[in-house]
């Protein structure tokens, strides 16, 4: 009697813990891949990328054939993931969260004559004031952990003032660019790794001894991973792979991008078989997804391999154009999610959804409730994981930029989509400085091929009415004309044989040459160079508060233009302080322009002269502003 007693006493006190167990809110994992385009994955209809992990994911849960970011650029989306808010309402609208500057107030940028229409400033920093998806996890109990790429600011503004209670490698900055890249000794996490080492499976490591060391308790395990962010850079035994496959017919045909994604998705694999090792697949709920299109032009940035710098990194068709563009191929991005127990294996949705929706998302379908007074631009789409129907408006994209022409579609502007239908307001984007309004029915012309605005007057009017009281209600910084545009001030550096960039406005201002980066390709050249004399040495002092790499460009009269082939590098210091520079141009004729670009991103850059000199180091020209 006393042991059957003592076991039903035992079973009393066990009870609540078995309660508790049976209880215990599922775990989330958030994978986030950086610039992978709509289709680049099998599941997607990739033919030529190998993603066998990422493929088996998709047949756990559900896949999304209308999935949306946020913005067409990196960390407007990731602002929108971590707040629940739309980049129009935060101000953080382009990707300059890793430059020194630390603005927090969103505003309207003035720019320099060469610029028809001004942009957004945009904010460089996620303030710590917001409401944010690993601040409400970890209130709620759950252990958070970010791993990767963040590029929302740096100390006070990292992922441990979000709500993470780790961050690795703790880097703020836009990729892995930067010394060796993708592989150690890595730049941004100096003595760490040992030589040849890939992030992707550094951080794949420490995400699995995250799980592993977490296991008894729900976790948050925020996945951002660098790939497949350019450098243009893969593991050799991968390239060679895909470089057997690439037909040149193909649109979709680099081999080391295709490089890149496998170990995309090696890293994938490792994290769901670590789910599965510890028997927490049935209790995680998995998020895959990327933060904006794929970058669909030729490599411009630095790559490794210049066997296949003229390819194409990658094609977004169906869809038009890519990163950075207005277009479906700039926001459209894949997306699989795993509910265990609630979304159907081998599932698809076709409801409209968007990187602002997975914070009400998330916390709807691990229970955990919102703090009071919190709200969401985005809406919980758990109806459309369980089969139902998802109700909404419409969604709406503000990017507030423009930049290369070679992109279609990156000029500043704001696109609704409601059902079918798309209208992209593009500002001041018609010859008399109004806006340029073009309509499109995804239904028939995914590719954005014809524009309906003139067929459909009263649709393009309601559109854009809906577009007027977004940005309104978002209090979004719109783009306006330039009155200025095509006009040279008279204290623009053209008085002194310079002329500027369309991502530079230049002046003369308190006895030194300011050049003013408003993006991300800043430069001043002259044509007004000592006649014959070659090689020369460039000499100039430099202050910035900018960001990114320098170069030194030359043009002889054999050349058609500017080009890397003729550059030096420089690494600029911009900390805001007097630094000299003195570089020599390796150029075995007589020049005939110059063209110096001190940083690749938005800031101030003062020159405090601009001197050149023969071999010997005689003087030869200077422009001193002093002096002007």
């Amino acid at each position: 009697m006393c042991y059957l007693l003592s076991l039903a006493a035992l079973a009393a006190f066990l009870a609540p813990a078995f309660a508790d167990e049976h209880a215990r809110k599922p775990n989330v994992v958030f994978i986030l891949a950086d610039d992978l385009g709509g289709r680049d994955i099998g599941c997607y209809g990739s033919t030529f990328h190998r993603t066998p992990n990422l493929d088996a994911l998709a047949k756990r849960g559900m896949l999304f054939t209308n999935a949306y970011s946020a913005s067409p650029l990196c960390s407007p989306t990731r602002s929108s993931i971590m707040t629940g808010l739309a980049p129009a309402r935060t101000g953080i609208t382009a990707p300059n969260c890793h430059v020194p500057a630390v603005q927090l107030e969103k505003r309207l940028a003035a720019g320099p004559h060469t610029v028809k229409v001004f942009a957004a400033d945009s904010v460089t920093r996620l303030k710590t004031d917001y409401v944010t998806l690993p601040k409400v996890f970890n209130e709620a109990g759950y252990r958070t952990g970010h791993f990767g790429k963040w590029h929302l600011g740096a100390e006070p503004y990292s992922p441990l003032q979000h709500g993470f209670e780790i961050d690795l490698p703790h880097t703020s900055g836009p990729g892995p660019g930067g010394g060796n890249g993708y592989f150690a000794p890595w730049a941004f996490w100096k003595g760490e790794g040992n030589a040849g080492d890939h992030i992707e499976d550094r951080m794949a490591d420490e995400a699995v001894k995250f799980i592993k060391t977490n296991k008894e308790q729900p976790f948050f395990l925020n996945y951002w991973a660098f790939g497949v962010h350019s450098p243009w850079m893969a593991k050799k035994e991968y390239v060679d792979e895909a470089a057997k496959r690439s037909d040149p017919a193909s649109t979709q045909r680099h081999p080391v991008y295709a490089a890149m994604i496998r170990s995309l998705d090696d890293a994938v694999g490792r994290i769901v078989a670590a789910l599965d090792e510890h028997n927490l697949t049935d209790n995680t709920i998995i998020v895959f997804t990327s933060d904006n299109g794929g970058w669909h032009n030729v490599a411009r940035e630095a790559t490794d391999n210049e066997a296949y710098s003229g390819i194409p990194v990658t094609s977004n068709l169906p869809y038009r154009s890519g990163k950075a563009s207005n277009y479906e191929g700039g926001t459209r991005v894949p997306l699989l999610v795993v509910w265990p127990g609630k979304t159907k294996a081998q599932s698809q949705s076709d409801a409209v959804v968007q990187s602002t929706d997975f914070f009400p998302t998330l916390l709807e379908m691990t229970k955990v409730e919102p703090p009071k007074g919190v709200r969401f631009d985005g809406v919980s789409v758990a109806p459309a994981l369980v089969g139902e129907s998802l109700k909404r408006d419409a969604i709406y994209s503000h990017f507030p930029h423009g930049g290369r022409g070679d992109i279609e579609g990156f000029r500043p502007g704001t696109w609704v989509r409601k059902g079918d239908w798309k209208l992209i307001r593009f500002f001041a984007d018609n010859p008399d400085n109004s806006d340029k309004l073009e309509l499109y029915d995804l239904k028939v012309d995914i590719g954005e091929s014809t524009n309906l605005a003139a067929d459909k007057p009263e649709l393009v009017k309601e559109l854009n009415g809906l577009i007027t009281a977004y940005l309104k209600e978002t209090d979004a910084v719109v783009p306006k004309a330039n009155p200025n545009f095509g006009k040279q001030p008279a204290d623009n550096l053209a008085m002194a044989g310079w002329t500027t960039s369309k991502d530079a406005k230049l002046q003369i201002t308190d006895g030194v040459y300011l050049v003013t980066s408003t993006g991300g390709d800043p430069f001043i050249m002259t044509r007004e160079l000592p006649a014959d004399v070659n090689p020369l040495i460039v000499q100039f002092k430099m202050k910035s508060n900018s960001h990114g790499a320098g170069q030194v460009f030359w043009m002889t009269t054999d050349d058609k233009g500017f080009h890397r082939d003729r550059s030096v590098n420089f690494d600029p210091k911009h900390d805001n302080e007097w630094s000299l520079y003195e570089i020599k141009l390796l150029a075995d004729k007589p020049l005939i322009a110059l063209r110096i670009d001190p940083s690749t991103a938005a800031g101030d850059i003062q020159l405090d002269a601009i001197t050149l000199k023969d071999k010997n180091g005689k003087t030869l020209k200077t422009w001193a502003p002093r002096s002007q």
